[in-house]
C-alpha cells in the first residue's frame, strides 16, 4: 500500500514511542497530537515526523486534524483515574470524538487500542476499554481493535517498576500474585499495528488478541524479574482480603503504584484464545530472555553510557 498520512494520538506514550519510528520506516506521514509539543521534541526529528500541540477532548481540533488523514490511530489509554482524567472521559468519550471526527473529516480507517479481556471482569478500566470497542464496531468506519496481554519492553512500566521496588524492599507483598497474564514486547505489538497499516485488506473490521508465548503467573513474573536482578528477596502471596487493603492504600500515595481498579484489573486473567500474531505472521517474543536487558541495559548502550561518564 502507498504510503499513509495517519493521525496518531497518544503517540507519545509506551507504545507510541516503538510504533512511530516502525511507521516512519514505511514512509508514513504522521501526525502525532500531544497536549505538549515541546516536551516530545525526540520523535519530532524523525523523517516524516510531525507533532502539534493540540487537545485532542476538542471536537474542532480533532475535525481539523484529521482532515486530509488516511487513518487514524488511537492509542490514548489510562491505568489508573486522576482527577478528571477518568477512565469514562479518556477511553468512552474521547473515542465518541474520536469516530465522531473520523465520520465529519471523511477518514474511513481507525486504528483503536484496546485490552485483552477488554469488557470483562469488574474493573472500570476493562469496562470502559470494552465500552469504547463497542462504540468502535457500531461505526461505520474500516476499523481493527488492537488487544494486547501486559506489555514489556525498553521503557515499561512493568519491569522497571517493580524491580524498582524490589530493591527497596527485602520482604515483598504481592496482591493477586496467582493471576495469569502473557506478556507481550512493544516490538511485536508495534509490528502488528504496522502490518494492519500497511495492508488495503488486512485486518479491516477484526480484532487482535496479541500475547506473548509464556503464560505465567504474576508471582511468577516478579520472581523472574528478582532473580534477573541479582536479588534475593522472599515474595509473600497476600489473601484477598490484604490485597484489596493494599491496593486501597497504595492508591493514596503519589503516582498511585497500584490501586483498587488495578487489583480488579487482576481478577481477570490475561490470556488470550485466538493468536492475532499468528493471523498477522508474527512470531512474538517471550518475555523471560527480555529481562536481563530490560533490568541492566543492552551491552551497547552500557558501553555508550560508559564512554559518555569518561568524557566527563
Amino acid at each position: 500500500m502507498a504510503a499513509q498520512k495517519i493521525v496518531i494520538l497518544g503517540g507519545t506514550g509506551f507504545v507510541g514511542s516503538h510504533l512511530v519510528p516502525r511507521l516512519a520506516a514505511d514512509g508514513h506521514h504522521i501526525v502525532m497530537l500531544s497536549r505538549n509539543r515541546e516536551q516530545n521534541r525526540a520523535l519530532g526529528v524523525l523523517p516524516q515526523v510531525t507533532i502539534r500541540s493540540a487537545d485532542v477532548y476538542s471536537d474542532d481540533v480533532l475535525r481539523k486534524e484529521f482532515a486530509d488523514a488516511d487513518a487514524v490511530i488511537n492509542l490514548i489509554g489510562i491505568l489508573n483515574a486522576s482527577g478528571p482524567h477518568s477512565f469514562q472521559r479518556a477511553h468512552v468519550e474521547l473515542t465518541k470524538r474520536v469516530i465522531a471526527a473520523c465520520h465529519a473529516s471523511g477518514v474511513k480507517r481507525l486504528h483503536q487500542m484496546s485490552s485483552l479481556k477488554a469488557g470483562q471482569g469488574l474493573s472500570q478500566y476493562l469496562k470502559t476499554r470494552g465500552e469504547a470497542e463497542s462504540l468502535v464496531k457500531a461505526s461505520s468506519l474500516e476499523w481493527t481493535i488492537y488487544q494486547p496481554s501486559v506489555i514489556f519492553g525498553p521503557g515499561d512500566g512493568l519491569v522497571s517498576r517493580f524491580a524498582a521496588l524490589l530493591k527497596k524492599l527485602p520482604v515483598f507483598p504481592l496482591a493477586r500474585a496467582k493471576s495469569r497474564m502473557a506478556p507481550t514486547y512493544v516490538g511485536d505489538v508495534a509490528e502488528a499495528i504496522a502490518r494492519c497499516v500497511a495492508s488495503d485488506k488486512l485486518g479491516k473490521r477484526s480484532s487482535f488478541e496479541l500475547y506473548g508465548p509464556e503464560v505465567l503467573t504474576l508471582a511468577e513474573i516478579v520472581r523472574k524479574i528478582s532473580d534477573a536482578a541479582g536479588l534475593k528477596r522472599t515474595i509473600i502471596a497476600l489473601p484477598d482480603s490484604l490485597g484489596r487493603l493494599q491496593a486501597q492504600v497504595a492508591g493514596l500515595l503519589p503516582g498511585k503504584p497500584f490501586s483498587l481498579d488495578n487489583f480488579l484489573s487482576l481478577r481477570t486473567d490475561s490470556v488470550g484464545k485466538t493468536d492475532g500474531y499468528a493471523a498477522l505472521g508474527i512470531v512474538p517474543q517471550p518475555f523471560t530472555p527480555w529481562l536481563p536487558r530490560l533490568i541492566h541495559g543492552s551491552p551497547l548502550q552500557n558501553r555508550l553510557n560508559e564512554a559518555r561518564a569518561a568524557r566527563r
